[in-house]
């Protein structure tokens, strides 16, 4: 009987990767129809058994795809060349910010440098029915030399293809080991209690904190304290008032994914989405940069609101820790809209 083990790209040695696990994403995510091969240890319906989401080779041509239509998209500025193969708060990045540079450079990018994702080991967790995902962790050359791509690719049925939903950016030493049963990566239900916070409620608990502040499972961090003085700072500008509203994005392709940890924590991807709202003094209008121009409506006479997509990886501990129970490692965002008034 066959298994699928958490493993490297085909052909590639196997190592040990270190015990422990930010930048801006502006091309596009692809996937390939991949049929998904069942071996003969599945014996009942495809619903109830626990199965793993595609074997290491289907995963490695997912990942092939994902470069190949990244690149493309990217050198041509064009959203229509990969639009249904990212979902999700990647997904909905991705493509306005390509629409934006569609506008703002149609002539292409003359700055393309294509992308290159190599070194990459593959978490295959086990789970009855659909939706299936996959995490795929590859050296990238976009950044420093030590830091990593961890994607998330989603399918929600057997006809459907692989799409990418999530991309976290991590340094090395913070991705960290993860836990295995029967050499298999181990999924965290939405409401699992063996983590501090279970992956469903992290956007709840992180809208909380980004507007009241108050002590709770966050440790500091720029994507929490630091993000929130952020704030603090652009609201406090002469003539520009600046306001922010966030809320919970977590429903199909936006749900949280998590994988446990060797500690008996998890590595949990999740989404929110805000709206920053800046009011100009009488007299002024905001200004508005080109790339946000190209996905406003109305008028911009004194206020423009952008709407942002926000995407978050976070290393949550084992449930029994209080304080900094959760660290937010990365912070993936970008505008997917804007209204002027």
């Amino acid at each position: 009987m066959s298994r699928l083990r958490v493993g490297r790209a085909p052909g590639r040695p196997r190592e040990r990767w270190p015990a422990r696990p930010v930048g801006l994403f502006a091309a596009t995510a692809a996937a390939t129809a991949l049929a998904l091969t069942a071996s003969g240890c599945v014996t009942v319906h495809g619903e109830l058994a626990l199965v793993a989401p595609a074997t290491e080779a289907e995963a490695a041509k997912a990942l092939t795809d994902f470069t190949t239509a990244f690149n493309r998209a990217d050198k041509a500025y064009d959203p229509a060349l990969a639009a249904d193969l990212v979902t999700g708060p990647l997904g909905e990045i991705n493509q306005a910010g390509l629409r934006a540079r569609a506008v703002t450079s149609p002539d292409g990018n003359a700055k393309h440098r294509p992308l290159e994702l190599t070194d990459a080991r593959f978490l295959l967790p086990r789970k009855a029915g659909w939706p299936r995902w996959f995490v795929a962790d590859a050296d990238s050359n976009r950044g420093p030399d030590d830091q990593r791509w961890l994607l998330v690719f989603v399918r929600n049925g057997p006809q459907e293809r692989w799409a990418a939903a999530y991309l976290g950016i991590l340094d090395a030493d913070e991705v960290p080991a993860f836990a295995e049963e029967e050499g298999y990566a181990v999924p965290v239900a939405a409401d699992s209690d063996a983590p501090a916070v279970a992956p469903g409620r992290l956007g709840a608990e992180y809208v909380a904190y980004l507007k009241d502040g108050k002590p709770g499972p966050f440790a500091d961090g720029p994507h929490t304290s630091g993000w929130r003085a952020q704030r603090e700072k652009a609201a406090e500008r002469p003539g520009l008032a600046t306001q922010y509203v966030d809320g919970v994005t977590d429903l199909g392709d936006f749900a949280p994914l998590g994988l446990r940890t060797r500690d008996g924590g998890a590595l949990v991807f999740f989404a929110t989405r805000y709206y920053e709202r800046q009011t100009a003094a009488p007299g002024y209008r905001p200004k508005v940069p080109r790339d946000v121009k190209a996905l406003m409506t109305g008028e911009v006479r004194n206020t423009v609101t952008r709407e942002w997509v926000s995407s978050q990886t976070a290393l949550v501990k084992p449930a029994g820790t209080g304080r900094d129970a959760v660290a937010v490692t990365d912070r993936l965002q970008g505008v997917v809209g804007a209204v002027g008034s």
